[in-house]
């Protein structure tokens, strides 16, 4: 495992300080990886967020392109957003 120095700000050293203190963590080394790994955690979510809205894009140019839209007049968009959802009346 490698061993690294960081220099932390006054307020982080103090949380860092606390969170050892209170008795959550044994030591600094632990509150450091316990944020990393959040860290990794929420930039993977990013990811998989930016992944499924490109994927989400392509599918709606794909649509676009086979003319699977509806022209809506700028006026109108809050009453069709109300309408989705809906059941349709036969």
């Amino acid at each position: 495992m490698g061993t690294r120095n960081v220099n932390l700000t006054e307020m982080l050293d103090a949380y860092v300080e606390d969170r050892v203190s209170s008795g959550a963590f044994q030591n600094a080394s632990e509150v450091v990886r316990d944020a990393l790994r959040l860290h990794k955690a929420r930039s993977d979510e990013d990811a998989r967020k930016l992944e499924r809205l490109d994927r989400l894009i392509r599918e709606g140019d794909d649509d676009i392109a086979a003319g699977r839209y509806v022209d809506i007049e700028w006026d109108a968009v809050d009453s069709w957003l109300d309408g989705l959802g809906r059941p349709v009346r036969s």
